[in-house]
C-alpha cells in the first residue's frame, strides 16, 4: 500500500477511529494530512506519530461544516499526490428531528455527506491518473435502515454506505479501490457527542475498541474489499438492516431500540444532542 512518497488524508483525525486510522497508516509508512477542527489534539497526535514512526505529518485544521473552509481544503489537497483518503469525519444528532437544533442538523449533513462527496471528488482524479490509490469511507450499520430519533444520522450514513459500495464497483480495473468501513458499537466519545452517553453502559452491545475497528478497515482497504463490518454485533445489525422487512423492523425499533436510546439520552446533562463536528464512532 505504501512507499516513501505516499501521503494519506484522514478526516476526523483528532480522536476515536480517525486517530487510530492515522496511527495505523503512520505505522505503514505513510505521510499524513490530519484534518479536524481541534488544532491542539491534532498537534499532539502529529508529534507522537513523527516521534514513533519518523513520517512527515501535516496538521490541517478545518471545519468541514463550513463550505468556504472546506473548499479551501479541497483546492489545497487536489494539488497533492495523495494515495489514500480516509473519509472518516462525522457526528450524530439524536432526538426527534422537529426538536433538534436546525443548525446542528444542517452541519451534520455538511460533514457526513457533503464533505465526503467533495473530498472524494477532489482527490479521485489524481489517484486515477496515477493508477493507484485507495479510499476508505467510514459509514455505519445505522445506514442500513431508517433510525427514528437519529433520522438525519442514519440517512447520512445510508449515503456514505451506498456511495462507497458504488465507487468500489466503478473503480474496478483502475488501480484505485474504495472500501466501506461500517462499524457498529465502538467505545469512543461519539455517543456523548450525540447526547447518549449512557448507551455505553449496555454491555450486550459487545463494544469494540476504535483500534480494532480502524485496523480492520485498513486491512480491508489493502485487500481491496468492498465492505468491512467489524465484530459480531455489527454484522448482525448490518444483515438485519438490509434484510428485515420494514413492516417488521419498525415495530421492533419502537418496542426495543427506541426506549434504550431514550434512556441513554436522559443520562446527558440536557437530554439534547450536544454534537460538534469531527468526532467519529
Amino acid at each position: 500500500m505504501s512507499g516513501p512518497a505516499d501521503w494519506a488524508v484522514v478526516t476526523g483525525a483528532s480522536s476515536g477511529i480517525g486517530e487510530h486510522l492515522a496511527r495505523g497508516l503512520a505505522a505503514r509508512g505513510y505521510g499524513l494530512w490530519l484534518v479536524a477542527r481541534s488544532t491542539d489534539a491534532l498537534e499532539l497526535l502529529a508529534k507522537d506519530l513523527r516521534d514513533r514512526h519518523g513520517v512527515p505529518v501535516r496538521v490541517r485544521t478545518c471545519d468541514l461544516a463550513d463550505p468556504a473552509a472546506r473548499r479551501a481544503l479541497e483546492e489545497e489537497l487536489a494539488g497533492q499526490q495523495v494515495s489514500v483518503l480516509c473519509a472518516n469525519a462525522g457526528f450524530p444528532t439524536c432526538g426527534p428531528f422537529s426538536e433538534n437544533d436546525p443548525a446542528k442538523e444542517s452541519a451534520e449533513v455538511q460533514v457526513n455527506v457533503v464533505s465526503l462527496h467533495a473530498l472524494t471528488q477532489a482527490l479521485l482524479p489524481g489517484m486515477l491518473a496515477r493508477r493507484r490509490g485507495g479510499i476508505l469511507v467510514t459509514g455505519s450499520t445505522a445506514g442500513c435502515q431508517p433510525v427514528p430519533t437519529a433520522a438525519t444520522y442514519s440517512a447520512s450514513k445510508a449515503f456514505a454506505n451506498t456511495f462507497a459500495e458504488a465507487l468500489h464497483v466503478e473503480l474496478r480495473g483502475t488501480g484505485v479501490s474504495c472500501t466501506l468501513l461500517a462499524p457498529g458499537p465502538v467505545r469512543t466519545n461519539f455517543y456523548a457527542v450525540g447526547g447518549m452517553s449512557r448507551l455505553q453502559e449496555r454491555k450486550f452491545l459487545a463494544w469494540l475498541t476504535p483500534e480494532r475497528v480502524a485496523e480492520a478497515g485498513l486491512r480491508g482497504l489493502a485487500q481491496g474489499r468492498r465492505v468491512v463490518v467489524p465484530g459480531p454485533v455489527a454484522k448482525a445489525q448490518y444483515l438485519a438492516g438490509h434484510h428485515t422487512p420494514r413492516l417488521l423492523l419498525f415495530p421492533v425499533l419502537r418496542a426495543a431500540v427506541l426506549p434504550i436510546f431514550r434512556s441513554a439520552q436522559s443520562g446527558s446533562p440536557t437530554g439534547q444532542s450536544v454534537g460538534t463536528p469531527h468526532f467519529r464512532k
